[in-house]
């Protein structure tokens, strides 16, 4: 789903300036690579988790019978890049190869690359004091969800935590009741913004929402309207937090003419819905606030358009007014500056190919009150 092919050595170096940036702000920076190959060490987890990954209706019985006996061989951090970085047929040892029929593609993926796993903000979020392992779109994102599950399930870390599970920890057919966490954004005081977007639809909204009011974890969900589109695929690509009364916003997108409602929790487990004025006077209502400051795109509509492919809205807040983006998006940045937010930037030549920024990029787990 990526729109570019990266190098993937300056990728993985703009990577590292990025966490960088956030281990010397003080940001303990977790890898979903290690977490995955400690995951795998508890037994229970690595069963489970090949035979999700690897199911005897993925490859067939036989087939896949053999190809999980050769990677439970394997050492953990081995299969955990296996079951990010893809399997190849060729790789698999004759020995283990005991498919019914002999009619495979050798060059192909048995297990294919889950680049987007990247974007570890999609898979699962944590909203207040829970996450949801979120129902994912499009197909091809749909592995990442079951890596999510065993870690969240089985890795010391998590197990001996006590949190909320909103959505996901169960086995559900989700159906149309999808939804992605660039789409869910914290924006504190017990409310939530989640964008009706091209990846989230009304169901999976309804859904997530029911289940935070049930937990006690939210007081109000608002929604805004996106155009049903890959060019603005989450909201997060259009419109971020900065600080609890700023916010950044693609103004061909994000505007007064955005359709907005509120969800409360209304009586017998229903949902109460009302269609707001605009998502100011929302967002406004949400937070308790008397005004908030909306920081458009940097440049003329040429520029913003631009700056808007690189991903200038999504930047990550790692603390009220300061945030971290991609250096490339000068005229943007420089009206953060202006506007007093901090801006710790770095590059992403090869990272902004995936169509992704720094907020797409993390997926924070524990955050301050607000």
């Amino acid at each position: 789903m990526f729109d570019d092919v990266l190098s993937v050595e300056k990728a993985a170096k703009e990577h590292e300036e990025f966490a960088s940036i956030l281990t010397q702000q003080g940001v303990n920076v977790l890898y979903l690579n290690n977490l995955l190959a400690e995951t795998l060490a508890v037994p229970e987890a690595r069963a489970w988790l090949l035979n999700a990954q690897l199911s005897d209706y993925r490859l067939g019985k036989t087939l896949a019978s053999g190809v999980r006996s050769w990677l439970n061989e394997l050492p953990n951090d081995q299969i955990a890049k296996y079951l990010t970085g893809g399997l190849a047929f060729n790789e698999i040892p004759d020995a283990y190869f005991t498919a019914l029929f002999d009619s495979y593609d050798y060059e192909n993926f048995i297990l294919k690359p889950l680049p987007n796993h990247l974007f570890t903000r999609d898979t699962s979020c944590w909203v207040y004091n829970g996450v949801s392992i979120n129902p994912m779109a499009k197909a091809v994102r749909r592995r990442e969800s079951n890596n999510l599950k065993a870690i969240y399930r089985w890795h010391p870390f998590f197990a001996e935590q006590n949190f909320e599970y909103y959505l996901g920890n169960e086995t559900v057919n989700y159906d149309n009741a999808t939804i992605e966490g660039g789409d869910v954004l914290v924006i504190g005081r017990g409310a939530v913004l989640i964008g009706l977007s091209e990846r989230t639809t009304p169901e999976g909204i309804e859904a997530l929402a029911h289940s935070l009011f049930s937990k006690g974890q939210a007081s109000k969900v608002v929604v805004l309207e996106l155009p049903k589109d890959r060019a603005c695929m989450h909201l997060d690509t259009v419109f971020t937090q900065l600080d609890i009364n700023v916010f950044s916003a693609y103004p061909a997108v994000i505007n007064e003419q955005t359709r907005c409602w509120t969800l409360t929790a209304g009586v017998n487990g229903k949902l109460d819905i009302v269609e707001e004025a605009g998502y100011r006077q929302a967002i406004m209502k949400a937070l308790d606030l008397g005004s908030i400051k909306v920081i458009t795109t940097g440049g003329d509509i040429y520029g913003q358009e631009r700056e808007q492919w690189n991903d200038a809205n999504n930047v990550l807040t790692i603390r009220p007014g300061v945030v971290v983006g991609y250096e490339c998006n000068t005229l943007t940045n420089e009206k953060y500056q202006e506007a007093g937010i901090e801006v710790l930037s770095f590059g992403g030549d090869q990272l902004g190919r995936g169509r992704g920024g720094a907020r797409c990029m993390s997926c924070p787990l524990e955050r301050d009150g607000i």
